[in-house]
């Protein structure tokens, strides 16, 4: 074999590799996702409405796991989209549900890559989950989801649990 074919070989394989990267790199990303963007001036918006946005789970024990729902209900008259929706802290998860359908879990270092939308005049349910036994701590202690909206009034949701760890 000669050497020109030899550089001809490398070459070629060197090429296959960088393009082969490439759309490995660039194509395993996630899909962008669009948010609708609207203004507090505009008539026709989303809008969120929480009824609570902190609730007291009372005393649980370290080793226990707690769930409790918040709802969501989009009052405006076009689509109500979530993203960015993450938790405070390990030990705290949240899962998104609507029209009996639920997501996977998201957290703290594993947000939501669902880009979940509330039709006008429906509600969804966002499930809190705690288990303090995922990152052990006593007394009283406040963990948080966080929710970006397009709700140009309410661009950030922050739902909290409460609890007394024993």
């Amino acid at each position: 074999m000669s050497s020109k074919t030899i550089i001809i070989g490398g070459v070629i394989l060197l090429l296959i590799f960088l393009i082969g990267s490439y759309f490995l790199l660039a194509g395993g990303g996630k899909p962008e996702v669009k948010v609708a963007s609207y203004t507090s001036n505009d008539k026709e918006k989303p809008v969120a409405e929480v009824k609570t946005t902190l609730i007291d789970i009372g005393t649980i024990k370290v080793s226990d796991q707690k769930e409790v729902n918040f709802t969501i209900k989009n009052t405006g008259t076009k689509p109500l989209q979530l993203s960015n929706m993450s938790t405070s802290c390990h030990c705290t998860h949240g899962q998104f549900i609507y029209q009996g359908k639920t997501s996977d879990e998201y957290g703290m270092s594993n947000s939501s890559d669902v880009l979940p939308e509330i039709a006008p005049n429906t509600e969804a349910t966002i499930k809190a989950i705690y288990r303090p036994y995922e990152m052990p701590v006593y007394g009283p202690v406040e963990r948080e989801l966080y929710l970006n909206t397009n709700d140009p009034d309410k661009p950030k949701l922050v739902l909290q649990v409460k609890a007394v760890v024993q």
